[in-house]
């Protein structure tokens, strides 16, 4: 590793060695990685890596490195596993500010023993905050609290010249620069390298329950999850599963104070019918990506459900946040192409009405080469335009996102 580029980075960074091809990114590798101690020394790195014509891939905890498209290029993989600090925990006021390697789920647990929650349910265990807002992640209980673009406040990142720039603030009611941190969640780490969030965050419900129905179809379950958003019940979460060997299943998650539960939990019940089941504990899939080796990630008004859950047959496994209009289609890995390409055809063509989209998440090289992992996007101008002005040169994470961003 003894050339003038790896020099240059190890004087901005003690932690650089060479890539391998284990380490490659759906299969490119990279030539350097470098995991950065300090905000400081990611804006060095980032600054010898414009410097030297670099293109660079950020990496977290590697649970959604595989989504999008293969990278046009990857000189250096930017490792956040370093940065993993709580920078302030404003207790008080409701906010933390973290660095971007910290997991998910060591947050929660800093955040639980003080009787506080970040309000985001993650699929994978060993995600990031900084993987979470590039991709955008979200689980069931976005219905009541929102997504991360809507619990993010704050966000410290490095462009791609290696300058540190900050927008938001560490207080809710400071939003100076908000729209910064909501167009950098979901960029896939192609307009900088997110290094700080700060986010609001909920204490944690006293009690909750689970109230579960199976429903004989996909018309059954429109109209339970229905019958629930228009009750005044307020549903932290509303999920449905219609596994691929499986009858369709309705979940509702109802939260607050323990006097509260019972009751609310009961209306569900009755909403749902009288079969409905009660539980302190959610069914074994909440929470989870369907089985397959293709991940389909649905977006639609709740009212589309039924269109949704009618692409289901005896091999594709559909689940998701009916309450809010998010579902994932997991298809397996003896599928053929062409079937896939053809199952997200239709789904775009029946959810169009609704302004509804089906993009690719995850899936193998074939399938990817057969398909339009976006789909239409009618804001892609616009959005190639705010790429130009982040990153002229088209070195973060080229190629990746949309459009071939």
């Amino acid at each position: 590793m003894v050339t003038r580029t790896a020099t240059a980075l190890l004087k901005a960074c003690a932690d650089v060695r060479d890539g391998t091809a284990a380490e490659g990114v759906l299969g490119v590798a990279p030539k350097y990685v470098a995991a950065p101690a300090t905000v400081a020394e990611a804006g060095e790195v980032m600054r010898v890596a414009a410097e030297r014509g670099l293109t660079v891939v950020p990496r977290g905890g590697e649970t959604r490195l595989d989504w999008g498209r293969p990278p046009a290029g990857c000189d250096l993989l930017v490792d956040t596993v370093r940065l993993d600090r709580v920078v302030e925990h404003a207790a008080g006021d409701l906010v933390i500010k973290v660095e971007a390697g910290l997991t998910m789920e060591r947050l929660a647990e800093l955040l639980a023993a003080q009787g506080q929650q970040l309000a985001l349910d993650i699929p994978l265990p060993g995600s990031t905050v900084g993987g979470t807002l590039a991709t955008a992640a979200a689980g069931p209980r976005r219905l009541l609290y929102g997504s991360a673009r809507d619990l993010l406040i704050g966000v410290t990142i490095v462009r791609a010249d290696g300058t540190i720039a900050k927008a938001g603030g560490k207080v809710v009611k400071n939003v100076a620069g908000y729209d910064l941190g909501k167009l950098l969640t979901g960029s896939y780490g192609t307009l900088g390298l997110i290094v700080e969030a700060a986010f609001r965050l909920h204490p944690v419900p006293a009690a909750q329950a689970y109230i579960t129905r199976t429903v004989p179809d996909p018309a059954g379950a429109h109209q339970a999850v229905q019958a629930v958003l228009h009750s005044a019940v307020v549903p932290s979460a509303i999920e449905v599963d219609a596994p691929a060997d499986g009858p369709i299943t309705v979940a509702v998650l109802v939260e607050g104070v323990a006097e509260s539960i019972p009751s609310r939990g009961a209306e569900v019940a009755r909403l749902l019918t009288e079969d409905a089941r009660i539980s302190d504990d959610p069914p074994p899939w909440w929470s989870r990506y369907p089985e397959g080796s293709t991940l389909i990630e649905v977006a639609a008004p709740p009212a589309a459900l039924a269109e949704v859950l009618s692409h289901a047959d005896s091999h594709v496994s559909i689940r998701g946040s009916a309450g809010s209009g998010h579902w994932q289609v997991g298809v397996p890995a003896e599928t053929p192409p062409a079937k896939v390409a053809a199952l997200v055809d239709g789904l775009r063509t029946a959810l169009a009405p609704h302004r509804g989209s089906a993009v690719v998440r995850y899936a193998p090289e074939a399938v990817r080469d057969e398909i339009d992992l976006w789909g239409p996007v009618p804001a892609l101008s616009l959005m190639r335009r705010v790429k130009d002005q982040f990153d002229p040169e088209h070195r973060l994470s080229p190629g990746r996102f949309v459009g071939g961003i």
